[in-house]
């Protein structure tokens, strides 16, 4: 067994009132509970913790960015499928026909705005759900591949866009 020698040293109340705590918890005496402290801080464990916690963190951000890049190319790919769609389908009015147009404009415009406000208040947005049926889809093609057809996923299959 080891030399123990005595040390005194003193702490501030609260301080000394989480070490009376904890070493009832760990059911050890008060000095046992500092002796550990002093030794992990002396050792650098503790650095290796958190050296490990913080690359869990890491991991889990960079597979956060993984799916917001995922999001992303979604998002873009509707939005450009959508723009081009509404070019093709746009005649141009005669100018008798365009306050009514602006007026009927005006009115869709504020229903998407509804629309865009509603879905943004819920936590189950367009693009999760749009990513969860593209995982679905990639799982199905894995398992039941293609026989020489795209699908329709790329904007030039039986969905009339493209």
């Amino acid at each position: 067994m080891p030399v123990r020698r005595r040390m005194n040293v003193y702490f501030e109340t609260g301080l000394l009132n989480e070490v009376s705590l904890l070493a009832a918890r760990q059911k050890v005496s008060k000095s046992a509970v500092v002796e550990m402290a002093v030794q992990s801080f002396l050792t650098g464990d503790d650095a290796g913790q958190r050296e490990a916690a913080i690359i869990r963190r890491l991991d889990h951000l960079s597979r956060q960015m993984d799916g917001m890049d995922e999001d992303l190319s979604i998002l873009g790919e509707t939005l450009a499928l959508h723009v081009r769609a509404w070019m093709n389908a746009q005649i141009p009015l005669p100018p008798d026909a365009q306050e009514a147009a602006k007026a009927r404009g005006r009115e869709r415009y504020q229903n998407f705005l509804t629309i865009l406000l509603r879905n943004l208040a819920t936590r189950d947005r367009f693009l999760k759900e749009r990513s969860r049926d593209i995982a679905a889809f990639r799982e199905h093609r894995a398992v039941n591949p293609p026989a020489g057809s795209s699908g329709g996923l790329d904007g030039a299959g039986p969905s009339g866009v493209g």
